[in-house]
């Protein structure tokens, strides 16, 4: 969605028109997720994507039509069908709604849209909300009001009610970068996003699971963070994609990093002591995450140090440990994907399973494929 957002300023600047176009609510399953968006430039080409097929291509050519006859915001909905998933290959049986929206000089979007990447870019966080769906006739889609860190609010969607209850949502999705939508009784609908820095890996300890964790998530699209007190192991030829290298002892390292609610802390240094320092010292910070790797007696020796130190269980009892999810694994690698499956799961709200289907969707399938044979 950077991405996105950059072309658009850079565009206006230039005094090109351009489409955003953004999915605000799904339904089922779906190719792309809310926040997804797609920006189409005034000579047809596009940076983002909605999914892809058939359905993109629609948005696409809507978007099209829209520079083309400078008309204004739209909101569009698609049920994906079986037709529609058997032409493009995509999943069936969900549904994506999206909000177009036409933006003709940088007046009406560079200001705001670089307020947006400086939260990206480690500025403080924002929200914004924008009515996406409206009844015929009013004048509220598109509105918009923009939630600053300090609680400065910029613009509105046209009521105060309207207004206090964006704001509510928009104080808890700004540190978190991620997003809502509600409706109201009257027909309107309003999505809100909150817009901060991308998820941010820490690792305590730049070891062999560390390192293969790292590699990890910068594939991921994390940024990546090492903390280490030995310098051959917190260098750049060793993590050459992390933004930050602290090589520092274990009970400081805290202070020399930008840790927000959007980071995710894994402590697996070389041994017990350091584990100790490394786990106070993050218990401190304000992540969203932390996990301690090693085994559940290491574990509960470090809770009991900690306790005694003055930690309390409740502290504690947030913290992943042993870190990961119980998928096998064994060598660095394994370790790596059962560590980021975990963040991934705390991250987007998941469970943790197995997606594998029911014995009685199958029964279900087989009877109705017989009751065809039998026809």
């Amino acid at each position: 969605m950077k991405e996105v957002i950059q072309e658009a300023v850079k565009q206006l600047k230039e005094g090109q028109p351009v489409v955003l176009a953004t999915v605000v609510r799904t339904k089922g399953s779906t190719p792309q997720k809310s926040g997804a968006m797609l920006l189409v430039r005034a000579d047809g080409t596009g940076v983002g994507t909605l999914g892809g097929g058939c359905v993109e291509g629609d948005i696409w050519f809507a978007a099209k039509e829209m520079l083309r006859r400078r008309s204004g915001p739209e909101f569009k909905d698609y049920y994906l069908n079986e037709d529609i998933a058997a032409r493009d290959g995509l999943v069936c049986g969900g549904t994506m709604y999206f909000f177009l929206e036409p933006v003709w000089q940088a007046d009406d979007f560079v200001p705001l849209g670089s307020q947006l990447l400086n939260a990206y870019n480690g500025g403080d966080p924002v929200a914004l909300a924008t009515v996406v769906n409206a009844p015929q006739g009013s004048s509220l889609l598109g509105s918009k009001l923009l939630l600053k860190y300090d609680g400065t609010i910029t613009g509105s969607l046209g009521t105060t009610e309207l207004d206090e209850q964006a704001i509510k949502i928009a104080q808890r999705l700004a540190d978190v970068g991620s997003n809502e939508h509600f409706a109201t009784d009257d027909g309107l609908e309003v999505f809100v996003e909150g817009f901060t820095t991308p998820p941010t890996l820490v690792l305590v300890g730049g070891g062999h699971v560390g390192k293969a964790t790292a590699d990890l998530a910068n594939n991921l699209g994390y940024r990546v963070f090492v903390v280490d007190d030995r310098e051959e192991f917190a260098n750049a030829q060793r993590f050459p994609y992390a933004e930050h290298l602290a090589v520092t002892s274990y009970d400081k390292w805290p202070e020399l990093l930008p840790i927000n609610v959007n980071s995710f802390i894994v402590v697996l240094t070389r041994g017990h002591r350091y584990d100790d320092m490394a786990l106070d010292a993050a218990l401190n910070t304000r992540a969203r995450y932390i996990g301690l790797m090693g085994s559940r007696r290491k574990n509960l020796m470090i809770y009991q140090r900690l306790l005694q130190q003055g930690r309390t269980p409740e502290r504690l009892k947030q913290v992943h440990a042993p870190v990961g999810l119980d998928i096998g694994a064994v060598n660095p690698e394994e370790l790596a994907v059962s560590i980021m499956s975990e963040i991934i799961m705390v991250r987007r709200g998941g469970k943790g399973g197995s997606l594998q289907m029911a014995e009685w969707y199958i029964d279900r399938v087989a009877n109705k494929a017989q009751r065809a044979v039998e026809v």
